[in-house]
């Protein structure tokens, strides 16, 4: 599969690297920042454009990986859509549910298929749990929870698009434990309902939060809580805690840490200590996950199937995290409301 990249910051040289890995090529790329892009473009072979239209009717790229920030994704999907070209972009997929929602639209419209990087459900760790819990092996699920106790410098945070609900979205909760978000979604399914409470700046200068608590009701019945912060030094791994009548499994960055199950038997449990995590270094990630994604998407582009992780679910994921939002400014509970498209 041939690629063009849109964005050419820190997260386009991961894929680019997974991208040689998998055999894909990154035939073309486009950044505002034209040093920045020519810099990509000689390291990986690609051609330099320098706008991202050119990049999309480019008559060599199968298919468009969105690295920018979350304030530009419609009208990158709305090019594709154009020039008939699949698009993946990164978490989240907008800063709203509005433009998700347009964005799943315009791509069913177009034919084209649109998928979300949310590289940890490819993590050994969680496709084991996948098949173990659909094989009850943990019995019923009583609790789901995540933890995202992590820590971000002032320069992190410098530009002023960082931490923005305009450029991001939000904070801690948006940007980096939506991945945890979308992996309990992946493994438990569909939460009914949210209350949160968040601190605002509580450590940086920005306007969204650095620290977030959620508790949530699963459609399922199980309940559950998300932490999430870049507020507490130095960072800890991340971690989703599954509890079941049967037993419990915890995942500790991206390995499968704790599996404590009574009568068990089956596959064995992968368990590791050598967690990968981005709890203080945002690059300091696994790339098989992301190898596992982009060749699951482009496996997708070819079968015309929807990819592991579609718009749709990408949108999940988005609906779930501006629930707990909404919850904190209005001091209420809030109703999920089901999803369709």
């Amino acid at each position: 599969m041939n690629v063009g990249i849109i964005g050419t910051g820190a997260i386009a040289w991961k894929h680019a690297q997974a991208y040689k890995n998998i055999g894909y090529t990154v035939v073309a790329c486009t950044d505002r920042t034209v040093a920045h892009g020519v810099k990509f473009a000689a390291a990986t072979g690609a051609e330099f454009v320098t706008t991202p239209e050119e990049l999309c009717r480019h008559s060599q790229v199968d298919y468009v990986d969105v690295c920018t920030f979350p304030g530009y994704r419609l009208a990158a999907v709305e090019l594709c859509a154009k020039y008939g070209k699949h698009v993946l972009v990164q978490k989240p997929m907008a800063v709203d549910l509005e433009t998700a929602a347009r964005m799943i639209v315009v791509a069913q419209e177009a034919g084209i298929q649109l998928g979300v990087v949310s590289q940890h459900r490819f993590d050994d760790s969680v496709l084991f749990l996948k098949r173990a819990l659909a094989a009850s092996r943990l019995g019923k699920i009583l609790q789901a929870d995540a933890y995202v106790k992590w820590y971000r410098s002032a320069e992190y945070y410098a530009r002023p698009v960082k931490g923005s609900w305009a450029g991001e979205g939000g904070g801690a909760l948006i940007s980096q434990a939506i991945h945890q978000v979308d992996v309990l979604l992946y493994l438990i399914g569909a939460v009914d309902e949210v209350f949160g409470y968040w601190q605002l700046g509580a450590l940086h200068k920005i306007e969204s939060e650095d620290c977030v608590c959620a508790v949530m009701r699963y459609a399922s019945g199980a309940t559950g809580v998300i932490q999430a912060a870049t507020a507490l030094w130095p960072g800890y791994p991340e971690r989703v805690e599954i509890h079941g009548t049967k037993g419990s499994a915890i995942v500790t960055g991206d390995q499968l840490t704790v599996w404590d199950v009574r009568d068990d038997s089956g596959e064995a449990a992968p368990i590791s200590s050598q967690a990968k995590s981005g709890a203080s270094d945002p690059m300091a990630i696994s790339l098989v996950p992301f190898e596992r994604q982009l060749a699951d998407f482009g496996e997708a582009c070819r079968a015309g199937r929807a990819p592991s992780c579609s718009g749709v679910e990408g949108y999940k994921a988005l609906q779930l995290v501006k629930s707990i939002y909404k919850s904190c400014a209005e001091g209420k509970n809030v109703q999920l409301e089901p999803v369709v498209f």
